[in-house]
């Protein structure tokens, strides 16, 4: 997976973070994310190439910065890599996730119980909290999902009505500039975090 980073990604990043300020605003006590929840660190989930070269580019600024942590980051990785290579629905040489349908029922339940490598487990707070991926920058507020309802995390929002929920409602790329990033690294191939931090 690359690790370019197309200039423009940093103005998605902002795109993004400006919708999840507003909803997190709208939602104010609904909203429990705080440093140390990590509800959201917690399984596998798939990032895509703009997310790879985030990771990446925060990766080589950490190593800069604080060696030490980094290689703790990367060591969590490594060890990641190493507890999941037997169930991993796709090649776990390359990380490359599989999209066969069989491999996408089968990621379902994979790897639910493993902390993000990104995670420091005593702070309880991500080491790459500013270059971490989509699914991390929307997760809590209620976010449209591909079914058409509206995800949110079961921590968040208790005791809100359906209406009050939908008040809250993040719109994080309206004029979906991911697509187009995305298009033009011309890389579709999905892989996990460990995969991005490992090498």
């Amino acid at each position: 997976m690359p690790c370019r980073r197309p200039a423009r990604d940093h103005e998605l990043i902002q795109i993004v973070d400006a919708a999840l300020a507003d909803a997190a605003r709208r939602a104010g006590e609904w909203l429990v994310c705080r440093p140390g929840c990590t509800q959201c660190c917690v399984g596998a989930f798939a990032i895509n190439a703009l997310d790879v070269s985030r990771l990446r580019e925060g990766f080589a600024e950490l190593k800069r910065g604080d060696p030490a942590r980094a290689e703790q980051v990367q060591v969590r990785a490594q060890a990641y890599i190493h507890r999941i290579t037997p169930q991993f629905p796709g090649d776990p040489e390359s990380g490359k996730l599989d999209e066969s349908e069989e491999a996408e029922a089968r990621f379902l339940d994979f790897a639910d119980e493993e902390m993000c490598p990104a995670l420091d487990p005593e702070s309880g707070t991500c080491d790459l909290y500013q270059f971490r991926p989509m699914t991390c920058r929307v997760f809590g507020p209620p976010v449209r999902n591909e079914g058409g309802g509206l995800g949110i995390c079961e921590l968040c929002f208790r005791g809100a009505s359906n209406e009050e929920i939908a008040a809250c409602e993040m719109m994080p790329d309206p004029e979906r500039l991911e697509d187009l990033l995305l298009a033009e690294l011309g890389n579709a191939d999905k892989t996990l975090v460990a995969f991005a931090l490992a090498k």
